[in-house]
Parts: structure tokens; sequence; C-alpha cells
């Protein structure tokens, strides 16, 4: 098993004797109960330094994925995704079926049903088949000696299942109006759902969307106008932050525009092209998801070349004209990918890495702001 990075730090912004559940000092802050504008509060506890995971992990045990999600990233613990527990918890499967024109087979798999009543409700409703994951990290979470203070859920995008249901064979202009609806839905049950059990958790919602590569062909699915008032409505669903997942060379362009409060990238050159965007994204005080921990090749055993990557990013962005400090206090840090397709042994290694990056992250700004007297 991977070490905590955490238990053998003496410095002061690490609390807790066991190392279990440690949090930086700033990492305690409480939302007041009654907050008027609750998507600010719960942005402004998302600060600088923070690890987290993408979603998916590789473990049959709901328990045991809920566990590491807690252990390894306590200051923003994803809620784990786990189709290797069950097909069922695959990331189309695991929306699409609330939708009453998708069938779902006993062992996972989903069609459209020709017979189906399309104006029949949606069904959002959780359960333990398609949803496991996720209900062992509220038990898990909620059997902690404190909770969590903040929380990351994610959904698949509304993009990504337009997709799936346009290559299944609906109208394209059926499916992406039907996955917007389905999305929000959703969303607005999964921020129900935490808030209701976490009421004191800051939670961001994420919106995954790997197929965002396909709107960088010459004939997307659907024109960007259409995709982004997709996303954009998914965004605007609910009441607490949200963030777009960027796969690789996904649209960034067509993600910022759907006006997420954070905005998950892989590190990688590419994004140097995109240093304008990127520029006023950070200048409107939006937060940056690196992607600094690869998910495609070995990663080692230290931190240290993927510090070294992400800093050389951050400079060549600087130089371009991002603001310096604000790509670093403005700075989350994740694998570039989910681990479902990793062994347990990796995928613990890669939110560790994560987290280890994340430290450096928080120490820079700190040392920052001391030396601005800030």
């Amino acid at each position: 098993m991977v070490d905590d990075p955490q238990r053998h730090r003496s410095d002061t912004r690490v609390g807790g004797a066991s190392g279990e559940h440690q949090t930086h000092a700033f990492s305690s802050r409480r939302l007041p109960p009654s907050e008027p504008d609750r998507k600010a509060a719960h942005r402004a506890a998302l600060t600088s330094g923070l690890a987290t995971g993408i979603g998916s992990l590789p473990f049959a045990d709901a328990s045991a994925a809920a566990a590491l999600a807690l252990r390894m990233t306590p200051e923003l613990p994803a809620v784990p995704q786990l189709p290797a527990r069950s097909r069922h918890e695959d990331m189309l499967t695991q929306w699409l079926r609330a939708l009453p024109e998708v069938s779902v087979d006993d062992d996972g798999t989903w069609s459209l049903d020709p017979d189906a009543d399309p104006m029949a409700p949606l069904d959002f409703s959780f359960d333990a088949r398609a949803h496991g994951g996720m209900l062992a990290f509220c038990v898990a979470a909620a059997a902690l000696s404190r909770a969590p203070s903040r929380i990351k859920a994610q959904v698949t995008g509304p993009l990504t299942l337009g997709c799936a249901l346009t290559d299944s064979g609906m109208p394209a202009e059926i499916a992406f109006e039907r996955a917007a609806e389905l999305v929000r839905g959703w969303g607005c049950a999964i921020e129900r759902h935490f808030t209701e059990r976490f009421p004191d958790a800051a939670l961001v919602v994420f919106f995954d969307e790997p197929a965002l590569v396909r709107w960088n062909s010459a004939a997307p699915p659907v024109d960007h106008d259409v995709a982004g008032d997709a996303l954009s409505s998914a965004c605007a669903s609910i009441t607490v932050p949200t963030g777009v997942h960027v796969c690789g060379d996904g649209d960034l362009q067509l993600a910022l525009a759907a006006g997420p409060d954070i905005i998950g990238v892989e590190v990688r050159s590419g994004l140097i092209d995109h240093a304008p965007a990127l520029a006023r994204f950070l200048e409107a005080d939006g937060l940056i998801a690196w992607g600094a921990v690869p998910t495609d090749r070995p990663v080692g055993e230290s931190a240290a070349p993927l510090w070294k990557a992400l800093v050389e990013l951050w400079c060549e962005l600087t130089r371009r004209g991002c603001d310096g400090l604000r790509i670093r206090s403005q700075a989350i840090i994740t694998p570039a990918c989910g681990l479902a397709g990793h062994g347990t042994s990796q995928a613990e290694r890669a939110l560790w890495l994560a987290r280890e990056l994340a430290i450096r992250v928080f120490d820079q700004v700190a040392a920052t702001k001391l030396t601005v007297g800030a």
C-alpha cells in the first residue's frame, strides 16, 4: 500500500494524530448554514493546493474504493465510479438509464427501445447496482470522525451522452436535447443527495466530456452552438460550483464557453496555444484542475518529474500572458483521466502523486504570499 505523504510531515498545516484524515489548515473552513449565495460560499472553499480524482477507480469493492478516495485525497475526495464492480456503473449506462427510451439489460448493456414512451417521466433515483460507488462513499464519509469539508461528484456530460445516443441511432436534434435534459436532472439529483447528507461540505459537480474531441473535427456531431447550449445548460442547472473535464485534445474553447467554475485539462504542450483563453478564465476567478499525473503510461515513484513538467508549462503560459500567481493560487491537481483501467495499486499511486503535487502547489503559493506580504 502507498503511504500517505502527509503522515511524515511535521509542518503546522497538518492536523490529526492518525493521518487517516489529515488536512491542510485551510481545509477546515465550514460553510455558514444560512449563506445567501450558496454557490459563492462553496466556491470560496475551493482553495489552492487541493488534490482530487477524476472519478473512476478499478475496484470491485465499493467500500474499498470509498476508503481510498477519502484517505488519499481527503481535502477534496472524488465520489468513485466503479465500472469494474458493475457494468451498470459504466459512464454511459449509469446515467442513460434514466431515459424511458433507453433499455438496460441485466448485464449492464443498454440499447434504445423503439416502443418506449418518450413522454414518460425520467427516473433520477440512485440504486446500489448503478451507483454503488457513490452510496458506499456516503456511508464511509458519514462514518468519519470529521466529515469531508469538500466533496467532488461527477456526471457524464451532455455531449458525451448525446454522442452515445446518436451513435445508437437517435436523431441528433433529439439526442442532444434529451442528453441535456438528462444531465440537468442528474445534476440536481446529485446536488440534493449530497447537500442533504453533508450540509456543511462544499460540493463541486463535474461534467465529464471525453466526446469533446469530436468537436475538433470538420464535421462535429452537432454544430458548436447546439453543443455549447447543451453544456452551458448543465452548468447553469445547479447551485454549486461546476467543472468540465476535457479529456486529452478535446475542444477546450467549447468547454470554457459553457461557463464552468473549474476546467479540467491534461498537462500537455498543446495547452500553450490556448493561453489567451486560459488567461481570461483565470482573470474571471476560474479554477483549473491540472491533470498532472499521466494515466496513459508508467509514472514512476517520484513526483519530481511531474512537478517539473507542470512548472515548465506554467512558466510558458505565464510568458504568453497568464498571471503566474493566479495559475498557482487557482490550481487543483488531478490524474489526467479516470483510473478504472489501472490496477488498484497503480490507482493508489496516481492519487498519492496528485496529492504530493498539490502539497507543492500549496507550499509555493503560501511562500509567494508571504513574500509579497499577503
